[in-house]
């Protein structure tokens, strides 16, 4: 019995100790500021891991060989093989499946995973498109499995099981704590967690160390158990996280609703504007001129921030559209576990621009080129006070249809009829539009912008000068209606492309563009640190009437604003307050860095920053369990 149980454990541990060479082998070359030693625990940490998920899997062998009459030898030791390669394909599909993982979001499958599986339709297509020669070398390894493990199986399970019953359950107390101990993998007061592997501040060492099958548990198991989901961060009472963010926001918190206030404009007028967001799909800084990247690759927005405001140093909640869709929708910071977009209590009465300006007399919609059923959109967008949202089936006849939807310069002719339908009627109109060109697997119309020579046809700098093509398109055709000079454009990043880097938040990765362009308003460069409600603050802003709001960022006119930003990467945020920055991570002891030269750098603690950002994690959380983020109309 236990000969048989040590054979699948050492099965299953050299199919995880592969994968995590590979990847080791494969992104050496990011290990460079720690010792070759030290990075060598990478595959002493993972042993923990590989033994916790392969003691799970053990669980049901254990109790059929150790209870299963032996009149049943032959019938259980079957289905024991059968269940023993069922996830022996699993381990192994996953550990394929790790590699383009890593690659695209630079950490091992986690809650993400689990969340593309829901759109079978769009990921299938995505592989089959954007990686058909890993899965043919995937496919090609599961069947080789499944044929040698039948054809050459070194289990003797029936054997094992013809064993004298009374012997066998002599020996499973034994063989039970030993399962017991491997799950727990720790003689401490808490069993071991996915926070054992951050034994390094190379965050990719960090990665390494995992195993991705309990990530994936782990991810499922944390973001279901919302109600639990900070405790791992640290405890702090509510009136001190509530008196921390409004001090570090500048904002006066109190009242039925926290951090909503009046918010004078400095732009008063008769006449309000309306108001149009179009948030693009991963365009990075490093695209975009003004914020310090080739403006050869984004003509169009590098023209347009000579027309009004180009935020330069301008930073990303977190790295899922959903967090960028939230912050610029509603103003709001990320929140642990799943994005708000998703999550049941924010499906109404949550605030958003819409239900701001809604008694004001606005129109208003979202307009999107893909599924609105995708990450719940639509769901969330109907829920909270959108009249209209605009998806794919809504498009007659479009000029190009991708993976993800029609193409970018569909979705900007069908947002000007929107909008020129709108000023027909005398109607004041909000409006968030949603880009999609500028997603893997980059398939593009032809004859649109001149190809970047030297760089793959379909690749990410040709699909992010398509949507500058698009961007420029849409200011081509709303020039021509009366209703752009009565308009705030806002154009933003809603995260950069692949974040990732070796510090444990790549905060260099977090920095994304964005323009606000609206008849009167002197041009200007913005340098300061901003965030995407800060933005949306702007913007309201300039609609020119004073506003009540909770939104969680200052306009740049006002003298309230400060240079803070929260950022949140996979599981762990980062406070940062000018080049200050505050880590605070679950299971851990928060630690302080300066931002220096795009790298994180050791620093003493700074156990104010610290504390806060803890804090900040403590509020959102609250006000999102307490439905706390509205206005009281």
């Amino acid at each position: 019995m236990f000969r048989e149980l040590l054979k699948i454990y050492l099965l299953f541990i050299a199919l995880f100790f592969l994968g995590r060479l590979g990847l080791y082998t494969l992104y050496f070359d990011r290990l460079h500021d720690i010792t070759f030693a030290h990075s060598l625990l990478s595959f002493l940490y993972g042993l923990k891991f590989d033994t916790m998920s392969t003691s799970i899997i053990l669980i049901i062998p254990t109790l059929l060989l150790a209870i299963t009459p032996r009149g049943l030898a032959k019938l259980s030791g079957r289905f024991i093989n059968a269940y023993v390669l069922f996830f022996l394909l699993i381990a192994l599909y996953v550990e394929n499946a790790t590699f383009p993982f890593v690659a695209q979001y630079d950490v091992r499958p986690n809650y993400l995973f689990i969340e593309y599986l829901k759109y079978p339709k769009e990921v299938t297509s995505m592989i089959l498109k954007e990686y058909p020669l890993q899965l043919t070398a995937a496919l090609g390894m599961l069947l080789l499995t499944a044929w040698a493990y039948l054809r050459f199986s070194p289990l003797r399970l029936a054997e094992a099981i013809r064993t004298p019953l009374w012997k066998r359950l002599l020996l499973f107390p034994i063989v039970a704590t030993v399962l017991f101990l491997g799950i727990r993998s720790s003689f401490g007061h808490r069993p071991a967690n996915i926070s054992d592997a951050l034994y390094s501040t190379n965050r990719l060492a960090n990665e390494i160390a995992k195993n991705s099958l309990y990530s994936i548990g782990n991810a499922y198991y944390s973001y279901t158990k919302e109600a639990n989901i900070i405790k791992p961060y640290g405890k702090m009472n509510l009136s001190e996280a509530y008196t921390r963010v409004g001090e570090r926001l500048n904002i006066k918190t109190g009242g039925e609703f926290p951090f909503n206030r009046l918010e004078p404009t400095h732009f008063p007028t008769q006449k309000p504007k309306n108001l149009v967001i179009f948030i693009q799909e991963s365009m990075g800084s490093q695209f975009v001129g003004f914020s310090g990247g080739d403006a050869t690759i984004t003509p169009n927005m590098e023209k347009l921030s000579l027309e009004g405001i180009a935020f330069t140093n301008l930073f990303s909640n977190g790295t899922r559209s959903i967090r960028g869709l939230a912050a610029m929708t509603s103003g709001w910071l990320p929140v642990a576990g799943e994005g708000v977009v998703k999550r049941n209590k924010s499906q109404s009465d949550f605030f958003t621009v819409a239900s701001l300006l809604k008694p004001l007399g606005y129109k208003s919609s979202f307009i999107y080129g893909g599924e609105g059923r995708f990450d719940n959109m639509r769901g969330w967008y109907m829920g909270n006070g959108f009249d209209e949202v605009i998806e794919q089936k809504d498009y007659v006849h479009p000029t190009f249809v991708s993976t993800w939807g029609v193409s970018d310069e569909d979705l900007v002719i069908k947002a000007n009829e929107k909008f020129k339908a709108h000023a027909a009627k005398g109607e004041k109109f909000v409006s968030i539009m949603f880009s999609s060109s500028n997603h893997s697997p980059f398939e593009l119309p032809e004859r649109k912008i001149d190809f970047i020579p030297g760089k793959p046809k379909y690749g990410v700098e040709n699909a992010v000068k398509y949507a500058d093509f698009a961007i420029g398109r849409l200011f081509e055709l709303a020039k021509k209606e009366s209703y752009y000079k009565d308009t705030v454009f806002v154009v933003v990043a809603d995260h950069n492309i692949r974040v990732y880097g070796d510090d444990l938040v790549p905060v260099t990765m977090f920095h994304i563009p964005a323009l606000i362009i609206s008849d009167g308003v002197k041009p200007q460069k913005y340098n300061a640190l901003a965030t995407q409600p800060d933005v949306l603050a702007t913007a309201l802003d300039l609609i020119g009437i004073d506003l009540t709001y909770p939104v969680l960022g200052h306009s740049i006119y006002s003298d309230s604003k400060r240079e803070v930003s929260l950022m949140m990467f996979n599981d762990t945020f980062a406070l940062r307050e000018k080049n200050k920055v505050a880590v605070v991570q679950p299971n851990k002891e928060p630690l302080t860095f300066t931002y220096e030269n795009d790298r994180l750098r050791n620093a003493p603690h700074d156990k104010e920053l610290e504390r806060d950002t803890l804090a900040f994690v403590t509020v959102l959380d609250d006000m999102y369990n307490k439905k706390l983020y509205q206005i009281k109309q």
